[in-house]
């Protein structure tokens, strides 16, 4: 029994911490809100670009051609149609569907406001998205002015999922032209679009009559199975003029993210946010643990007397800065979770908790708390026992 007492290891750092109830709470609010301010900047940030290729991910395509001239989808420029039936001359290209992409004024039918809606137009007989059913639903669009309306778009375009589900007539003005809802569609909207629709070529060019008819923004090609994407995109960039540039679907989804990444302020913005969150958690873990170690002294002197070594002494320290990065990291994560589903039901943007994400900024509060310990272990090693008695 003796011997079980002799190897049992006392909690030193834990009962330091646990000591004095309020500091620990505080320094635990602290690393929350700090855990909490990551979060939310990495998840506006991640999910800004992910919500920027919403509809570009459900493309049913193996590589797409777009003008030179387009910076991104929100400035889209169109090419020649020709260039899409050229391509079909390679022997890997087994289909090809030609789309127009623009933003039109869409009016709410309930509050008669206008707001910008980025329409899609191609051929109801071609294949555009990978979704099953849309072949189905875009049969209604052979009808001239008829539209798929995304149903997950913002409310400010109007109850017209909600009116189509009741079986009612939904009519309304699209560029000053009248349209008919004939079906509903599920994208979700993108950064640079609060919603979507989709209608024919035809109807698109007679909303639009200043795009020529022989021009599109979007070439989707789909290869045969078992080609190589990018040995393609090598030998149509050769063969085809230099007024289209040669894509894989990868490429032109990361081409969108490059252009928010790269081309605005927004990203380094949320990056800041982020980076400032991890500061200010230092700095509270820091005035925590530092007053710890100052308030405990004579305690640790009198250890060292005993003949503890310095280098178990700085492990208490250190195991303080890892009980406080894990317990300030769950109700962070918790309240990540709650934040997120707060903000895809306000906005409808994809900002959701992956565990790169997670795993990421737990890295950081533990680095935050460590780095915050490693400091507040300078005030342990510059005591002297015999200068605190």
């Amino acid at each position: 029994m003796s011997g079980f007492w002799q190897r049992r290891r006392i909690p030193l750092a834990w009962l330091l911490l646990s000591r004095q109830p309020l500091r620990l709470l505080v320094a635990l609010a602290g690393i929350c809100f700090a855990g909490i301010l990551m979060f939310m900047q990495l998840g506006f940030r991640d999910g800004l670009f992910d919500a920027s290729v919403t509809v570009h991910r459900l493309f049913d395509a193996d590589l797409v051609l777009m003008s030179p001239r387009s910076m991104s989808s929100i400035s889209m420029s169109g090419f020649p149609r020709r260039r899409l039936v050229q391509s079909m001359a390679h022997p890997d290209v087994q289909g090809i569907t030609p789309v127009n992409w623009n933003f039109l004024l869409w009016r709410n039918p309930q509050t008669l406001t206008t707001r910008q809606i980025l329409a899609l137009g191609f051929e109801p007989g071609d294949s555009l998205f990978t979704d099953p059913e849309l072949a189905a639903k875009a049969k209604a669009l052979t009808s001239r002015g008829r539209v798929l309306f995304d149903q997950r778009s913002r409310n400010e375009f109007g109850p017209i999922a909600k009116w189509f589900d009741e079986g009612r007539i939904v009519e309304t003005e699209l560029a000053g032209k009248r349209v008919r809802v004939a079906g509903l569609v599920s994208l979700g909207p993108s950064f640079g679009a609060d919603g979507n629709l989709l209608t024919s070529r035809e109807t698109f060019l007679d909303l639009l009559p200043s795009n020529p008819p022989g021009s599109i923004e979007i070439g989707l090609l789909r290869l045969r199975p078992g080609a190589d994407p990018d040995a393609v995109v090598r030998s149509l960039t050769a063969s085809l003029p230099n007024d289209v540039k040669v894509f894989t679907k990868e490429a032109f989804i990361e081409f969108e993210k490059n252009y928010w990444r790269s081309s605005t302020s927004i990203g380094f913005i949320f990056s800041l946010g982020a980076a400032m969150g991890f500061v200010v958690g230092c700095v509270i873990v820091y005035q925590i643990l530092y007053t710890d170690v100052s308030d405990h002294l004579p305690e640790y002197a009198t250890l060292m007397a005993m003949g503890y070594r310095l280098k178990t002494l700085l492990g208490v320290v250190a195991r303080e800065g890892i009980f406080l990065a894990v317990m300030g990291y769950v109700p962070a994560y918790a309240a990540g979770q709650a934040l997120y589903a707060l903000v895809r039901s306000s906005t409808k943007l994809p900002v959701a908790m992956d565990l790169p994400r997670a795993v990421l900024v737990f890295s950081l509060i533990l680095t935050m708390c460590m780095g915050s310990a490693v400091l507040a272990m300078r005030r342990l090693v510059d005591a002297d026992p015999a200068e605190i008695f």
